[in-house]
């Protein structure tokens, strides 16, 4: 069993990234990784729009956000929403300034055999999961390319798109796509100075998977991983920043994974 390595100190995240005043966008922040990528961001600096569809967990994040020094903006977003995605952009450079980095992170998954997935089931997922992001990804490249702004965009993929997960058919299927779409928007918005790049995580302990991972079977899993531990929101922080800031300005067009090593159990 390996040994759980040291508490994270906030602290750590005050580092030089060159993100200080600039504006982060970050999607599906209400909870698990949206949350902590928008504190993340804030500690280093950053002016922080939050999204996503409960309005009281976004107004206590952007207290949070505030009590770090920075400004946030609270923007209730439904992100199937196309032209709601549109206004939000909109909205958001005209209350913080023009967004420098988008943290496109909102998706749902499903768990279901394949021979019991509905039309609809399909439709839910791929839509949340890819159109969205896709849309939210156009509307902010957009802005940025008619200002003649570099920019960052993070599309939030999974270790899924690598690898079948049980019962995760359309959702590997869909974070697959996800990638393909950073790779081809890494292409053809550099000329603009646009980096366009993916975090592909693998098991993080968030509010959505916690009870199984306390679970016998999920414990079970988990000691098939190399280091038999999952991961805290707080261990991508490092690999968020370096493609939020200046200093990724060669690293376009990646799917980075950060999964401690579980794609090779």
């Amino acid at each position: 069993m390996t040994d759980t390595p040291a508490a994270y100190d906030p602290a750590a995240d005050r580092n030089d990234y060159g993100l200080k005043d600039k504006v982060a966008f970050v999607t599906g922040a209400t909870s698990g990784l949206g949350r902590q990528f928008s504190l993340a961001l804030a500690r280093a600096g950053c002016h922080v729009v939050v999204s996503g569809r409960r309005r009281e967990r976004l107004d206590a994040l952007v207290r949070e956000v505030e009590a770090l020094g920075v400004r946030a903006m609270a923007l209730p977003l439904d992100v199937n929403n196309t032209q709601a995605v549109r206004d939000a952009v909109v909205q958001a450079e005209r209350t913080l300034g023009p967004i420098w980095v988008l943290v496109n992170n909102s998706g749902v998954a499903l768990t279901k055999r394949i021979v019991d997935i509905t039309p609809e089931d399909y439709d839910w997922l791929m839509d949340t999961n890819l159109k969205a992001a896709f849309f939210m990804a156009q509307s902010v490249a957009r802005h940025m390319i008619d200002g003649k702004r570099q920019g960052r965009i993070i599309n939030i993929a999974s270790i899924g798109a690598f690898k079948p997960l049980g019962q995760g058919s359309i959702y590997s299927m869909s974070k697959a796509a996800v990638v393909q779409m950073t790779k081809a928007m890494a292409l053809e918005w550099a000329r603009y100075g646009i980096n366009v790049n993916a975090i592909c995580p693998g098991y993080i302990r968030t509010e959505m998977n916690a009870d199984w991972f306390d679970s016998e079977i999920g414990q079970r899993q988990m000691q098939a991983f190399p280091r038999r531990r999952i991961g805290r929101d707080t261990d991508l922080n490092g690999l968020l920043l370096l493609l939020a800031s200046e200093g990724s300005q060669f690293i376009t067009g990646s799917a980075m994974v950060a999964d401690d090593g579980q794609l090779l159990a």
